[in-house]
């Protein structure tokens, strides 16, 4: 998938956009709000340290999430935006040692969560030698991203991550078309469907744009998802034992975590295939 040395940059990208919670400041733990659901199993309000969050900074029940009704903790990924605002933007200083910044700090972490999950679009896009015309201007906005994410908290709060998203969508669906022009097919063609449950056992879905797609639950069992556009798809409980994700554009941690795989599931070799998948694949 990786050629020539835009890839090479956007490999190295791909490889530093992962959470190291050892460095963070359990901001994930504290700045979302969680509702009580299937995900989680309490009310906590935005701001609000979780139960289950240790003096340390690590959580309690992390080998037992799921079992004790957090399945949606195991599922979230910050492209590594807590240690980025726990080491740098606040210079190693915490929410608790100084409460004076845990309002910035926490709406520094959202802002900067968006901005490392562009750079893992943008970093897709540019290993893709098919999207070679603009490999240019992929690597200009993912400086340009990246140049954000070393903004203070003051310029950080000032920031419009939404307007920054528009302009890097419209690049990142240009790339999405180039890679996928020898493959799509109109039929495939499902950006946005409602596909929850829908009985896809097998089905040829190389090439597919299925950008927001509701996939939830569906059986994607030995699908061939080769180049499939799957940025901001709803994998949650898909069924993917088998599928070929190898090469899906634009896949993401979380999604793999959401979805149910097995050791035959086909994923990128810049994603983890996670624990749960061999506990109940």
């Amino acid at each position: 998938m990786s050629e020539g040395p835009a890839a090479s940059v956007a490999d190295g990208f791909l490889g530093g956009l992962r959470a190291d919670c050892a460095r963070c400041a359990g901001l994930c733990c504290v700045a979302p709000a969680l509702s009580a659901s299937a995900d989680f199993a309490i009310d906590k309000p935005a701001g609000t340290a979780c139960p289950n969050l240790r003096a340390d900074f690590r959580c309690g029940i992390h080998r037992d999430l799921r079992k004790r009704g957090f399945p949606g903790c195991t599922v979230y990924d910050c492209f590594g935006a807590g240690q980025k605002v726990s080491q740098r933007t606040f210079g190693g200083r915490d929410w608790r040692g100084t409460p004076s910044i845990a309002a910035d700090m926490f709406a520094a972490f959202a802002i900067m969560r968006q901005l490392h999950e562009m750079l893992w679009y943008l970093a897709d896009a540019l290993t893709r030698a098919a999207a070679r015309p603009l490999h240019e201007r992929l690597r200009r906005a993912l400086d340009e991203t990246e140049r954000h994410t070393g903004a203070g908290p003051d310029e950080l709060a000032a920031f419009d991550p939404a307007a920054h998203r528009r302009d890097i969508g419209a690049l990142l669906r240009r790339a999405s078309e180039l890679v996928r022009a020898g493959v799509r097919r109109r039929d495939t063609e499902l950006a946005g469907a409602d596909l929850v449950g829908r009985r896809l056992r097998g089905a040829d879905l190389r090439g597919a744009d299925l950008r927001s797609a509701y996939l939830i639950g569906a059986d994607l069992r030995e699908a061939d998802l080769c180049v499939a556009d799957l940025i901001g798809a709803d994998l949650r409980g898909a069924d993917v034992r088998g599928a070929d994700l190898g090469t899906s554009l634009y896949l993401t941690q979380s999604q793999l975590n959401a979805a149910l795989g097995d050791a035959h599931t086909v994923i990128p070799p810049s994603l983890a295939r996670p624990a749960h998948w061999r506990a109940e694949g």
